[in-house]
């Protein structure tokens, strides 16, 4: 009974060593974690407080005008940051409206449509775009795709919305090759990778359960994608969207070559333009004064404010989409 008694009490021990050493390992790994994510708290304030303080001469000299102000004149030090906010929105979300539908094509073509032989070949091909350089889009752009758009594409659609009222402006005026239209058009390319292989993976994730029950039903591939699979996983597509858009808003080099760096306002997509981005690689290395700095600095400040906005509207979207999916 002693022995018995005695390896009782050594098992008890033994057990309570393991918990507490279990215990230490765990609140570590509680407080390194946690650490990382403060980490990242940090580095966001950090940016935040950067660039307010670089920013402030202009905050205080423009005020909120800055905002809606389109003259930008260096050798008079007055700012406006109208034409590159309205340039970075436009080109963006014109990019998005030509990728997002192709992306979903080429997640619906690799996930239902491809031969087995080529699904892997064509899925590597389109993850590749994304590890080329923004730069290497940025020559292709200027030395191939401008001309092309130039003398084949732009004269070719002015002619065809001469007579149309709305899409007369947005298609006018000389067919310059670079602008806005070449710009979303580059930076379409640019995030269609991301696009397409977030939603390929999302679509993979839909039980083969409910394509067969959907296919059993008499429904063609169109009906089972549009009202099965898509609605199974429009909470990853949105979110693979949203991160290209974030993409796009900050995408530097690919446009500069292309957009044409323009600051002023014009209703044709083929007129040159500029974006954030774009007029702060270009001018800040030449920037002298008390004020073309901090406009600049300021600049980046509105476009950290913006892709902030936009992300956030997404996890807001995305928590109502499954708030909504949870209700049904």
């Amino acid at each position: 009974m002693a022995d018995i008694a005695l390896a009782h009490d050594f098992a008890e021990t033994a057990r309570a060593t393991a918990m507490r050493r279990h215990g230490k390992g765990d609140s570590r790994f509680r407080a390194l974690t946690f650490g990382a994510a403060i980490l990242v708290v940090a580095i966001f304030l950090g940016v935040l407080i950067a660039l307010l303080n670089g920013a402030w001469p202009a905050i205080k000299t423009f005020g909120f005008s800055f905002l809606w102000t389109e003259k930008w004149n260096p050798v008079t030090e007055k700012f406006g940051a109208l034409a590159p906010i309205a340039g970075t929105l436009i080109s963006s979300f014109l990019a998005m409206a030509i990728a997002v539908p192709v992306g979903i094509g080429i997640a619906i073509f690799l996930t239902e449509l491809c031969p087995r032989p080529l699904k892997r070949p064509v899925g590597i091909a389109i993850e590749l775009l994304a590890g080329i350089p923004s730069i290497i889009y940025g020559i292709w752009g200027l030395f191939v795709l401008a001309p092309y758009l130039q003398a084949h594409v732009q004269p070719w659609l002015i002619d065809a919305f001469a007579d149309v009222p709305l899409l007369s402006a947005l298609f006018a005026g000389p067919p310059y090759g670079i602008g806005m239209f070449t710009a979303a058009l580059i930076l379409s390319i640019m995030i269609l990778p991301f696009i397409s292989a977030v939603t390929r993976d999302v679509f993979e994730t839909v039980p083969a359960m409910l394509k067969e029950a959907a296919y059993g039903l008499g429904c063609t591939t169109w009906e089972v994608m549009w009202r099965v699979v898509l609605p199974y996983a429009r909470t990853g597509v949105v979110g693979g969207a949203m991160l290209a858009l974030g993409r796009a808003l900050g995408e530097t080099m690919a446009v500069t070559f292309v957009i044409g760096n323009a600051h002023r306002l014009n209703p044709s997509l083929f007129a040159p333009g500029t974006s954030i981005s774009a007029t702060i690689a270009n001018e800040f290395t030449e920037a002298l004064g008390d004020l073309y700095v901090p406009a600049l600095i300021e600049l980046g400040l509105i476009l950290f404010f913006i892709t902030f906005l936009v992300l956030a509207a997404a996890q807001i979207m995305l928590y109502r989409l499954e708030r909504r999916a949870g209700a049904r």
